[in-house]
């Protein structure tokens, strides 16, 4: 099970897989951040260690919540506020080591303007 950790290594996660495609989205905090997300059902994301270096951020309407590392800033992952137990949420895929990602197909996401994938 691919491991990843923020750049100063206070926090360390667990993901069931190879994410099977990464989304590149371009709404105003995704673009800004850089990430490409993995999504995985919550029940196969696991924080190894530093959950209380966890700092959740959210805006406007509050309906998700990014979180990255107190020390060193890095996003870990994302989820809606109100998860149902078998939901979905993102995972930071650039924080996986590069060999773990590398060849996995891109998705372009529009969340700026349609809310569509653009492939």
């Amino acid at each position: 099970m691919p491991k990843a950790s923020c750049h100063c290594g206070a926090v360390e996660f667990q993901v069931p897989r190879k994410p099977r495609y990464l989304t590149d989205c371009n709404c105003s905090i995704c673009r800004r951040y850089g990430i490409l997300w993995a999504y995985y059902r919550h029940k196969g994301f696991r924080i190894l260690h530093g959950r209380r270096r966890l700092v959740a951020y959210m805006w406007g309407k509050k309906m998700l919540k990014f979180f990255h590392c107190d020390t060193c800033g890095c996003v870990t992952h994302a989820h809606g506020v109100r998860s149902e137990p078998g939901s979905m949420m993102g995972v930071n895929a650039r924080l996986m080591e590069p060999k773990i990602i590398t060849g996995t197909r891109i998705r372009r996401f529009d969340g700026a303007n349609t809310w569509k994938y653009l492939d």
